[in-house]
């Protein structure tokens, strides 16, 4: 255990979550909470304001996600290291989330006791992963998704006709259709609709 409590950071556009975020790390003698943000665009000036020494992350938050801000933290801010701490643990998430530079990815239903633990190994310069959800990410594997079919299926999933997607996409509506049916075979989705979903589930439609 250090002299000092290790520094945290608390990113969730929750503020419940943050709240009970905090209460329950402050409880723990060696850590202290002492940045609180809602946004992921916040995060690395916050962490430079405070000297955070770790950061909390959701993935789902305005301005910047929380995988794209752990790569900005690791950029910018480095002696601050990233643990993504979600309810949405797809697989897919962990994969994009330490190739940005995040040293950990928990749930948010982690018990207490292990979440404070993952901080200090984390701060410690260990890497800490829910062990189901590496499992399943080695067998999800990679997003089988190209950029464009990832683009055009985020498009596709707020809805709209093939000429909607392809005004925001500025591509043909042929060349719509031919991502889509590309798409839907990758993922085994029978319809648009499935195969969003089923992209979304493993984690594949993160940037």
């Amino acid at each position: 255990m250090s002299e000092r409590p290790i520094r945290l950071l608390l990113a969730d556009d929750q503020a419940l979550v943050r709240g009970a975020l905090a209460a329950l790390l402050d409880l723990e003698v060696d850590l202290t909470v002492v940045a609180q943000v809602g946004r992921g665009d916040l995060v690395v000036d916050a962490a430079r304001a405070n000297a955070a020494q770790v950061a909390l992350l959701d993935v789902e938050m305005p301005g910047m996600d929380g995988i794209a801000a752990a790569a900005a933290l690791r950029a910018a801010y480095p002696s601050c290291r990233s643990l993504v701490v979600t309810t949405f643990g797809r697989p897919g998430y962990v994969r994009h989330a330490l190739d940005a530079g995040a040293s950990g990815f928990v749930v948010k239903d982690t018990p207490a006791e292990q979440l404070a633990d993952a901080v200090r190994r984390v701060h410690a310069g260990l890497r800490v992963v829910d062990p189901d959800l590496a499992v399943e990410s080695l067998a999800v594997g990679a997003s089988p998704l190209t950029d464009r079919e990832r683009d055009v299926l985020l498009v596709a999933g707020r809805g709209g006709t093939v000429a909607d997607i392809a005004r925001e996409t500025f591509l043909s509506e042929g060349t719509v259709r031919n991502y889509l049916s590309a798409a839907m075979g990758k993922t085994g989705g029978r319809t648009r609709a499935e195969a969003v979903r089923l992209a979304q589930e493993n984690g594949w439609l993160l940037g």
